[in-house]
């Protein structure tokens, strides 16, 4: 006879939620993650597992993440009751695993559960995983790294801080040009293969030390950044903790602030919108804002204006976008300013401040920053990007009742499409169908050939 799972039903307990509750909730997690056999979880579901049946496949990962977010903090399968193994039973939080091991752990070949589960993006976005450290874990992040002990005696300096910087730069030009899913496995081996040696190193000095972390660091955000666009959401999230913690270790509150804005963007495009505005008003705390360069304060501040918009805070959302405006304005060509922010030109600017105002419910005003953006944007560089700016200004115009200007504006984001693989591409071609279906059967020639169009997108092997 089953043993009743105590510490599932306490959990629970501690949730508010009755059951039934908790199964619709599971089903929204499952939905999102595409674990399609849970979508009809229901609370006999739950009564079961909490008498003491095991759940079957993905349910408890999927029942854990659940109970996670209306927790606030990430839980343990053991804390539920369902552990399978020893590994199960110990929390291991990311900001207290050493950043050199996690480094390695990033791109090792062993196909243990977990790898499989990172690899193949059906591991479930943990929304407690975004969870920040206090104050004191910043503050001790510098002298952290300067005592971890160092591997063979290889001295690192100026020429693999080149190195580091270089090839972030091709990863994070082609990203723009062909999309995250293509070619990111090769930053992740770059990064277990060299990057981590060099963290490992010995360091002429601090300042060599710091430059390498956050040049460490940098790639692997971009590594990130490229899961994001390839819909791998949880190694996303985990690739930006990672770099966010080297970051913290180079005591570098720029980059810092930068990666929190990744993280805040994702966080917003999942739906995801407390831990939204959490981490985007983090990104602009501890002199991270205030140390950035203007350009790299503007793409922070616009981001925290989407944030405050999806919230609801329309004033205060309107007054960043401002800020970013009058921030962008005050960069020049000759401020000393970090690589990575070497696409947030006026494009770029136009592109998040039509989001900011489509989440306040201004499609006009959404509508004709879509169209700055586009007429700003230098197409040669930026085809995926190009190819999404393209997707919303459709959809957008859509929403106004012109169907026939969206479908000339989506016939442009599919041909930008060509040679783009990325995930945020084929989440517009989805879009575009899903617009599309009731007019799909009207004899309308501009539908029929993008809705055509969009489905050979959707087919094509990625």
């Amino acid at each position: 006879m089953a043993r009743r799972n105590d510490e599932l039903a306490a959990v629970i307990a501690e949730t508010g939620w009755s059951q039934p509750v908790v199964a619709a909730a599971v089903v929204r997690v499952a939905a999102e993650a595409g674990v399609d056999e849970l979508l009809t979880v229901t609370r006999s579901h739950i009564a079961m597992w909490v008498a003491g049946t095991q759940p079957r496949g993905r349910a408890a990962d999927i029942l854990r993440e659940t109970l996670s977010r209306r927790l606030g903090r990430p839980l343990t399968l053991a804390e539920i009751g369902l552990a399978r193994d020893a590994s199960d039973t110990v929390t291991r939080s990311e900001w207290d695993t050493d950043t050199l091991t996690a480094l390695v752990d990033m791109g090792r070949n062993s196909m243990d559960r977990e790898r499989r589960r990172l690899l193949t993006g059906a591991a479930v976005y943990s929304v407690g995983g975004l969870v920040l450290p206090r104050d004191p874990w910043w503050d001790e992040a510098p002298q952290r790294a300067r005592s971890r002990a160092v591997g063979p005696d290889r001295r690192v300096g100026e020429t693999e801080v080149r190195a580091v910087r270089e090839m972030t730069e091709f990863f994070a030009r082609r990203d723009q040009r062909h999309g995250g899913v293509d070619g990111r496995t090769a930053l992740y081996q770059y990064i277990v293969d060299d990057v981590a040696r060099y963290v490992s190193g010995v360091f002429s000095s601090e300042n060599a030390r710091r430059a390498l972390y956050s040049a460490a660091a940098e790639a692997v955000y971009v590594a990130g950044w490229m899961s994001f666009d390839a819909s791998q959401h949880e190694p996303a999230r985990r690739y930006f903790t990672l770099a966010l913690k080297l970051a913290a270790e180079a005591d570098d509150a720029p980059l810092a602030g930068h990666i929190l804005r990744a993280m805040a963007h994702q966080a917003i495009d999942l739906g995801h919108t407390r831990a939204a505005l959490d981490l985007a008003s983090a990104s602009v705390e501890r002199k991270r804002y205030d140390l950035a360069t203007p350009r790299e304060r503007a793409l922070i501040g616009v981001v925290r204006a989407r944030t405050l918009a999806v919230d609801g805070q329309r004033s205060n959302a309107i007054a960043a976008i401002h800020r970013a405006e009058n921030d962008l304005a005050g960069a020049a060509p000759s401020d000393d300013e970090p690589q990575r922010v070497w696409f947030f030109q006026e494009a770029s600017l136009a592109h998040e401040t039509a989001r900011t105002l489509w989440a306040l419910g201004d499609l006009d005003g959404a509508l004709r920053h879509f169209r700055a953006s586009v007429q700003h944007r230098r197409t040669d560089s930026f085809n995926r990007t190009h190819a999404v700016t393209l997707g919303y200004m459709g959809t957008v115009q859509a929403g106004q009742g012109s169907i026939d200007a969206a479908c000339q504006t989506w016939a442009r984001a599919l041909d930008a499409m060509d040679g783009v693989q990325s995930g945020r591409t084929r989440e517009a071609a989805r879009t575009m169908r899903a617009v599309l279906s009731p007019f799909r059967n009207r004899g309308i020639p501009s539908v029929s050939e993008v809705d055509e169009r969009a489905r050979s997108v959707l087919l094509r092997v990625t």
